[in-house]
């Protein structure tokens, strides 16, 4: 059989069909808009997706036997806010996981609610890009939106109401709302309450590889599939793009090198470290995860070549950084180019270098800025540690991923062996496995990943050097404390 996996992400659709055996039929990729109608704010359209999904649907199908195709699922962007009135229409634009309009809302809940209570709630504090502010602005500053909403739901789940006629969410997904009892994996009352939204707005809660229900018989008609076809809920970017890379099952790790970075842990027992500096969201296999997410990883090594030093050759700049260097670089830089999150939530902290001399070099600033996102992802390792799960190997993916002498960093810098895949296709890859679940073509998810992953290589530590990157993460650790009071100061 045939599996469909939807990937909405910000920029473009992307669209993949899968074999049950995991092999990769066709990719079909369609854009849209992306709309910034203030400074900081950031939109977009829900019929625009829609309207992508299907012509990149017809595209995809176009050569293959549509008899064949079983069920549709999804990855998509999180955080985003849809809302629909009492007749399914949506009421005003989709208020995006990037928009950061909401800073009054996030303090409030933050402050006036409280850290703690919101902890207690949802298992997580309130961040700007996160559902539960976006709610609370409409109500301030749109009150005639805010009568009008009858359904609140996120940007993946808007296309899987359109497939199938059903208002349904995935945990994994509604994890970043700030509306979910994560460790009940039902909604907040309290936190419902705090927003003045009723249960009833909500869309239905399902597991990522369950059945919403099977596709409405005028979009099979339009598509040509079968009206048997199930629409499957699918799941958070994240944690589709885990199942992806196979990463499920107690204490399996990935780390993402994309434009943002991430440090994914899949874990069967709910936890929540002190200080929230880790999200704790429910996981796409049935069981939880924790993520540290820091809002510039590859980009920062994209902003340095290209934007600074001017050059679009990457591979050229990383080979002035001979092994002899590696460990005993004595010029660091804090990745904060746009703020961080995990684990600091620190919107006001900025890129700093500091350590130069009038010997260091050129390959000493680029070696820095790789070193710098290493040591950054390993805070939020650190977090994780702390709550004593132990971490021995980690997947990779993302683009950074590409570089023989990032993954070397990682594994060295956070001591642990690093697992690269065979292909590595994100969340769309993760939705046609869960959609492969729900059809029963595997027994669950953990089944699906075991058959269908593939490690083809491993980068493992070398104790010399992972003790030389020991006393250097240590010296980082340092800075950002140090310089914390500074970063309001030069706004």
């Amino acid at each position: 059989m045939l599996y469909i996996g939807v990937d909405l992400g910000t920029s473009a659709v992307k669209l993949l069909l899968m074999e049950g055996s995991g092999k990769i039929e066709r990719i079909v990729s369609r854009e849209y808009p992306l709309s910034f109608p203030h400074p900081g704010w950031s939109e977009q359209s829900p019929e625009d997706w829609y309207t992508q999904t299907m012509d990149g649907l017809k595209e995809l199908l176009s050569e293959c036997d549509k008899s064949q195709v079983a069920g549709i699922s999804f990855g998509g962007q999180m955080h985003g806010l849809v809302i629909l009135d009492s007749d399914d229409n949506v009421i005003r634009p989709a208020i995006l996981w990037n928009d950061g309009r909401t800073t009054e809302e996030t303090d409030y809940l933050n402050d006036v609610i409280g850290k703690n209570k919101l902890s207690e709630y949802t298992a997580n504090i309130a961040f700007a890009g996160f559902t539960a502010p976006k709610i609370l602005w409409v109500k301030n500053k749109e009150p005639e939106n805010f009568a009008k909403i009858a359904k609140i739901m996120l940007p993946k789940d808007y296309i899987a109401y359109k497939l199938s006629g059903v208002h349904c969410t995935d945990v994994s997904d509604a994890s970043g709302m700030l509306l979910l009892d994560v460790k009940n994996r039902k909604w907040s009352k309290e936190m419902l309450e705090i927003c003045s939204v009723k249960e009833e707005q909500l869309p239905k809660l399902f597991e990522s590889y369950e059945t919403v229900g099977d596709i409405l018989p005028s979009v099979a008609d339009e598509l040509g599939l079968p009206k048997t076809v199930k629409i499957v809920a699918g799941a958070g970017d994240n944690a589709a793009a885990a199942v992806g890379t196979g990463t499920v099952g107690n204490g399996a790790c990935n780390i993402s090198l994309g434009t943002s970075g991430t440090v994914f842990i899949s874990s069967d027992k709910f936890g929540v470290d002190e200080n929230n500096a880790l999200h704790s969201f429910d996981h796409a296999d049935g069981t939880y995860h924790l993520m540290g997410c820091m809002l510039s990883a590859a980009s920062c090594n994209k902003w340095w070549e290209e934007d600074i030093i001017g050059t679009e050759d990457f591979v050229t700049e990383q080979k002035a950084i001979t092994e002899d260097k590696l460990g005993r670089n004595h010029v660091y830089f804090l990745p904060y180019l746009m703020g961080e999150r995990s684990p600091h939530n620190d919107p006001l902290a900025r890129g700093t270098f500091i350590g130069m001399t009038m010997d260091t070099s050129r390959a000493d600033m680029t070696q820095a800025v790789l070193e710098g996102v290493a040591f950054a992802l390993r805070d939020s390792l650190e977090v994780a540690r702390s709550l004593g799960i132990d971490l021995q190997r980690t997947k990779i993916c993302g683009g950074g991923a590409k570089s023989p002498l990032w993954k070397k960093m990682i594994a060295n810098i956070m001591n642990i062996k690093v697992d690269v895949i065979e292909s590595e296709q994100g969340p769309g890859m993760g939705g046609a496995m869960l959609a492969a679940v729900a059809c029963g073509e595997y027994p669950s998810v953990q089944a699906a990943a075991d058959a269908i992953v593939r490690v083809v290589e491993t980068v493992e530590p070398d104790p010399a050097l992972a003790a030389l990157y020991e006393e250097r993460y240590q010296q980082f650790k340092k800075i950002y404390p140090t310089v914390k009071s500074l970063f309001p100061q030069i706004q």
